[in-house]
């Protein structure tokens, strides 16, 4: 049988006038996430007292929203203003790639600042010794490069099957979704993926989950005032975590082990919660609840806009000037 070198993406069939509205909401939601996640990247890369452990982190999953939703927003909003609604293999599969590498690269940041918290709280006089910028920046290129490493390689052995169907119940590429397309024997990706699925899903979570216990027992036996202090540092990154965890959960439960009927849009919304919701949800958690992180945002943009006043009002002085010197000379 003739390999396919296409997908069709059928969930974007009979939409009618309603894929405008919804091209509208995607458009709307990607320049939101741009634009507060960019914020949160300028504001710790250039205020010098923010360069430590816990707001690098948080620029890197700035940065992993960024880089995750690039390959999914551009794509759906071009679909859903389009009439063919197909996709290459290649491209396909590069998606799958992106979109499942933003995933692993999430959880490993989620994974690192939960480290971070741990030893902050449990040995904060040896704290500034143990995670220094250099043991950061090698932590955070190991479990963002061998995730990824893994992930190519499932890339490479889907590439390799042999497809006997090409409609695509998804709005995006899933690599998953296309194993079940395949006509050959798909017990090497399949187990591939559920290798993957462990190192970069299971493991970081549990050992997140253990970090956050040994926090918990930690204040338990201290001061109220050393607990509230430890809890005020830990509940954004456990809220964003949770999040981030329900939509991860959400999704692999519903492609690989239910088959319940509902509604074309419940299912959809909660195969897009990891990709929408966390790129939003997580610099707005950051930014109203670390000062140092909000005041320079703030402070950015009120030197953003004086730049701009000091310059309309000398393009108005410079007109004016030009106007009067004429005037001078009639």
């Amino acid at each position: 049988m003739e390999n396919k070198t296409y997908f069709y993406f059928m969930l974007f069939k009979n939409l009618g006038h309603i894929r405008y509205a919804l091209f509208t909401l995607g458009f709307v939601l990607y320049c939101v996430i741009i634009t507060l996640n960019v914020l949160i990247i300028l504001a710790i890369c250039l205020e010098r007292t923010l360069h430590q452990p816990m707001y690098i982190l948080i620029s890197c999953l700035s940065i992993n929203s960024v880089y995750g939703t690039a390959a999914f927003f551009p794509r759906v909003m071009s679909d859903l203003l389009s009439d063919t609604h197909i996709i290459s293999t290649e491209a396909c599969i590069i998606q799958c790639f992106v979109l499942f590498s933003y995933t692993t690269n999430e959880f490993a940041t989620l994974m690192l600042m939960a480290f971070d918290r741990f030893v902050a709280i449990s040995k904060p006089l040896q704290y500034h010794n143990i995670i220094t910028l250099r043991v950061l920046t090698v932590l955070i290129f190991i479990h963002w490069i061998f995730p990824m490493i893994c992930i190519g390689i499932a890339g490479v052995l889907t590439a390799r099957l042999t497809m006997c169907d090409d409609k695509l119940w998804k709005v995006y590429c899933h690599n998953y979704e296309i194993v079940k397309l395949s006509c050959t024997n798909g017990l090497i990706i399949n187990v591939w993926g559920a290798f993957v699925l462990i190192i970069s899903g299971v493991i970081p979570l549990c050992l997140i989950l253990y970090s956050y216990v040994k926090i918990l027992i930690i204040c338990q036996k201290s001061t109220s005032q050393f607990r509230s202090k430890a809890l005020q540092t830990c509940i954004p990154h456990i809220v964003i975590l949770v999040n981030f965890a329900i939509g991860i959960i959400s999704e692999v439960t519903l492609s690989r082990f239910v088959n319940l009927e509902m509604p074309t849009w419940l299912s959809v919304f909660f195969s897009l919660e990891f990709l929408v919701v966390p790129p939003i949800l997580n610099p707005l958690v950051y930014a109203l609840n670390f000062t140092d992180i909000r005041r320079k945002i703030w402070s950015s943009i009120r030197f953003d806009c004086r730049l701009m006043n000091e310059a309309f009002h000398a393009s108005h002085i410079s007109i004016w000037s030009r106007n009067s010197f004429s005037n001078d000379c009639t």
